[in-house]
């Protein structure tokens, strides 16, 4: 990809986060999956780290190498017109030069966005300290300034998914981080885990910058977040489980009754999916 096509695509993910209207922004997690989202007119598309690994046979939490990954984010990004932004769990490593290595390997991949974690991948739950997450977050925001490419780094805090500390300390901890974040050179903060609209709208108050927030079973509406005054949300894992659920659904009624129909009725067509592939972007 052309870098000032990069650029460009850079910048019109950055206006969708903007907060005047809320960016409802889904997770593929190979090319034809991304394309679906695509013609069906989302504006951004992006990865979910856990559905990628998944389908390339590893369990979630940084099992999968960092080349891997952006190798099916560079597929991904390369057949998509629209801004894609990559899912690349907490950076492929624990120091600083471990996160800008992968967001040096994103911008290549072609990618214009980036979602780094702070919990600690293969242990026990527990997040990285502060101060070394936010030497992450800006070391990933350098080296997005030295590619000459304005990424749109997504600083993700796990306090309430992984349930960190006593549950009335967490909305504090929660602002804490992401709020130090964004003053090391974050554009977005995604707080997963919270899905009552109380909190969340506490959340925007009190966080200083555009808030992602991730859906799950209770979520409130786009139209409620939009009041609410969320930035983004992304669905993570939740569309590959779906399409997981299917397949399990298809191999129980091919075993147990012998019939077809979960994958022969109202599937879309053979045609269908060789013409979405074939199209190139525009």
């Amino acid at each position: 990809m052309e870098r000032e096509t990069q650029r460009c695509l850079a910048e019109a993910f950055r206006k969708l986060h903007d907060r005047s209207r809320l960016l409802v922004l889904p997770n593929a997690w190979d090319v034809v999956s991304a394309r679906i989202f695509e013609q069906a007119g989302f504006p951004a598309v992006a990865t979910s780290s856990a559905a990628v690994a998944w389908s390339l046979g590893y369990p979630d939490g940084e099992y999968i190498h960092r080349e891997e990954m952006a190798e099916v984010v560079r597929r991904i990004a390369h057949a998509l017109a629209v801004p894609v932004t990559a899912d690349m769990e907490a950076g492929y490593g624990p120091k600083p030069e471990d996160a800008a290595a992968t967001l040096r390997a994103v911008v290549e991949a072609g990618a214009v966005g980036l979602n780094l974690e702070d919990s600690i991948p293969g242990g026990p739950p527990a997040l990285f300290e502060l101060s070394l997450s936010v030497e992450r977050v800006r070391a990933v925001r350098e080296a997005a300034d030295a590619a000459g490419v304005p990424v749109v780094v997504n600083a993700r805090t796990d306090v309430y998914l992984l349930g960190i500390g006593a549950e009335s300390e967490r909305f504090e901890h929660a602002v804490r981080r992401v709020n130090a974040y964004r003053q090391a050179g974050a554009d977005s903060l995604f707080v997963p885990g919270v899905r009552d609209a109380q909190t969340i709208g506490q959340l925007v108050r009190a966080i200083d910058g555009p808030l992602n927030v991730l859906a799950g079973p209770g979520i409130p509406t786009a139209a409620e977040l939009q009041r609410l005054g969320v930035a983004r949300i992304s669905t993570g894992g939740g569309p590959m489980r779906a399409t997981l659920t299917l397949v399990r659904r298809i191999a129980e009624e091919m075993r147990d009754a012998g019939v077809f129909t979960s994958f022969t009725r109202d599937t879309i067509s053979y045609d269908e999916v060789n013409a979405l592939l074939a199209a190139k972007p525009s």
